[in-house]
C-alpha cells in the first residue's frame, strides 16, 4: 500500500508539535507501508521526500493563500497513491482534493482545531477563515480521523458535528525514550551558557498565547528566591508575539528568580540534558490537545507541572507523574487578569512542593518514565496508524 503523507513541517523544518510528530512517525510507517511524504521545505537526504516549491508569485501573500498553492501541487503529486494522509489545516486540503480527483481514501490526524485557535486570527488575518474553511471541508469529509487524545476527539465531535464518531481514532503522540532519556552531564548545557548548580525550572514552547508563556512569567514570580527558570522558546507565531514576551522577559531581571531564555539554536543533547537536570518542567498551556513536549520530559525522568487542559491529563497523572493545575478559561483566547493570578500562584505553589522536596521529585520524575515507557512510543502510534489505513482502504 502506497501511502502518501502531506505535511507543511519536515525536519530540520518543525517548529511545533505537527513536525515533531510527523518526523518522528514517518521512520517507523516506512517499515509498515510505502510511505512518500511531501512538505513545504526543501529536504535534503531522502529520495521519497517530496517539497513543493511556493510560486514566486505568492511570496508575499497571506500564509493561508500561500498554503493554498502548496495543497493544488500537493494534490497533483500524489497521483498513484493508495491513500493521503494529511497534517494539519496546511494541507488537508491538500488531502480532499486528492481524494475527489483519484477517488482514495483521505485521513487526517488532527493536532489542533483552528476555531479552538482564535488568537490565529492575529497571525492569519482575513486567511483565519480560509484555514478554518480547508480544515472542516476535509474534515468533514475525511474516511478516517485520527485524534492525538480523547480529548481532541470529544472536540472534533464537537466542533465538527459532520463528523461521525465511528470515522475518529484516538492515536496519542509517542516519544523516543531511547533519545529522550535521563542525562546527567553537563557538558552541553555548559557549551550554551547553562549551569545547573541552582534548581532549575525549564519549560519548552513555541511563543503563541496558545502556550501560555507570559502566564509562566507571571508564575516564577512566585517561585523560591534563587530558582532558575530555563525557557526554551525559538520560534513565535508572529513578530508581535516575539516582542511581547521579550519585553515580559526583561521585566522579570527585578524577580528573585533567574530567567534563562534560549531563542536561538539550543542542541538536542542540550536540551535532553537541560530536562534531566530540571526539578519541574513546566506546561502553562491554555490549550494543548496532547503535548509532546511533557512526553520529552517525563521520558527523561522529569516531574511536570501543567495545566489540566486538552489531552494533558492523559499524559500527565496528577500526583504520580507531575501535578496538574485546573484551567477555567472563558473565552478560549485568553485568561482574565484575575485568573491569571490565581493560575500563576497554582503553578508556583507545584513548582515549589518539587524544588523544596528532591526525594518526592525524583519519584514522580521515575514514575514519569515508566509511563512513558508503557503507553507512548513512535512504533506504537505507527501500528496504530497503519490500521487506521487498512481500515478504510
Amino acid at each position: 500500500m502506497r501511502v502518501d503523507l502531506l505535511t507543511r513541517e519536515y525536519p530540520p523544518h518543525v517548529y511545533g508539535g505537527a513536525g515533531v510528530h510527523v518526523g518522528a512517525l514517518a521512520p517507523h510507517l516506512r517499515n509498515l507501508v510505502d510511505l512518500r511524504v511531501h512538505c513545504f521545505d526543501p529536504v535534503d537526504g531522502h529520495p521519497s521526500v517530496l517539497a513543493h516549491d511556493l510560486p514566486t508569485a505568492l511570496e508575499a501573500a497571506n500564509p493561508s493563500l500561500q498554503a493554498l498553492a502548496v495543497n493544488a501541487s500537493m494534490s497533483h503529486a500524489v497521483a498513484g497513491a493508495s491513500l493521503v494522509h494529511s497534517h494539519t489545516w496546511y494541507t488537508n486540503l491538500a488531502g480532499r482534493l486528492a481524494q475527489q480527483l483519484y477517488d482514495i481514501p483521505h485521513v487526517i490526524t488532527a493536532h489542533s482545531l483552528e476555531p479552538l485557535r482564535p488568537w490565529k486570527s492575529q497571525q492569519l488575518g482575513g486567511g483565519y477563515e480560509i484555514s478554518c474553511f480547508m480544515e472542516r471541508e476535509a474534515l468533514s469529509r475525511a474516511d478516517g480521523v485520527i485524534a492525538v487524545s480523547h480529548a481532541m476527539a470529544r472536540d472534533i465531535i464537537e466542533v465538527y458535528p459532520d463528523v461521525e464518531p465511528a470515522r475518529v481514532t484516538v492515536v496519542h503522540n509517542g516519544v523516543d525514550a531511547g533519545e529522550y532519556a535521563p542525562d546527567l552531564g553537563t557538558d552541553a548545557l555548559e557549551k550554551q551558557g547553562i549551569g545547573v548548580e541552582r534548581p532549575t525550572v525549564a519549560c519548552v514552547a513555541r511563543i503563541s498565547p496558545q502556550k501560555g508563556l507570559l502566564h509562566l512569567l507571571r508564575a516564577a514570580r512566585y517561585f523560591i528566591p534563587g530558582t532558575q527558570l530555563v525557557v526554551v522558546a525559538q520560534s513565535a507565531d508572529t513578530a508581535a508575539h516575539r516582542a511581547q514576551f521579550a519585553e515580559a522577559v526583561s521585566a522579570m531581571e527585578d524577580s528573585p528568580v533567574d530567567v534563562h531564555w534560549v531563542e536561538g539554536p539550543f542542541p538536542r543533547r542540550a536540551l535532553i540534558q537541560l530536562l534531566s537536570h530540571a526539578r519541574a518542567f513546566l506546561c502553562p498551556s491554555l490549550y494543548e490537545p496532547l503535548g509532546i513536549v511533557n512526553l520529552e520530559a517525563m521520558a527523561c525522568g522529569t516531574p511536570v507541572v501543567a495545566t489540566a487542559t486538552g489531552g494533558i491529563p492523559e499524559a500527565v497523572v496528577d500526583g504520580e507523574t507531575g501535578y496538574l493545575v485546573p484551567l477555567e478559561t472563558a473565552p478560549a483566547d485568553r485568561v482574565g487578569l484575575d485568573e491569571s493570578s490565581v493560575l500563576a500562584k497554582e503553578l508556583a505553589v507545584r513548582v515549589n512542593a518539587l524544588l523544596t522536596d528532591p526525594v518526592s521529585a525524583e519519584r514522580i520524575g521515575r514514575a514519569g518514565r515508566r509511563r512513558v515507557l508503557a503507553h507512548f512510543s513512535w512504533d506504537r502510534a505507527a501500528r496504530q496508524v497503519a490500521e487506521v489505513y487498512r481500515s478504510v482502504v
